[in-house]
């Protein structure tokens, strides 16, 4: 078991429209963690979607990496939605 790889488990609830990271756990193939997954994070039938990633696939950049890979939005303000006028009528924006 220790060889088998991590997999990192996102469960999409009955309510929700989005998958949110739950967990990690170990399994030999994406399969069997989907079914692992099923047992240790939906014991309550509270899923309605698994998603499995190997963990060694995940890319992310570090927190302190945040100025240099942040700092190009920052300087384009046209992006930011203070700049548009909503219509009239235009209802849950």
């Amino acid at each position: 078991m220790s060889d088998w790889p991590l997999w990192e488990i996102f469960i999409r609830s009955q309510h929700g429209l989005t998958h949110k990271h739950v967990g990690s756990l170990h399994a030999p193939d994406a399969e069997m963690a989907i079914k692992n997954a099923r047992d240790v994070y939906t014991r309550r039938n509270e899923g309605v979607s698994i998603w499995v990633v190997r963990s060694s696939d995940i890319t992310a950049s570090s927190p302190g990496e945040k100025e240099p890979l942040f700092e190009p939005a920052n300087s384009k303000v046209y992006r930011h939605p203070s700049f548009y006028e909503v219509p009239e009528g235009v209802e849950h924006i």
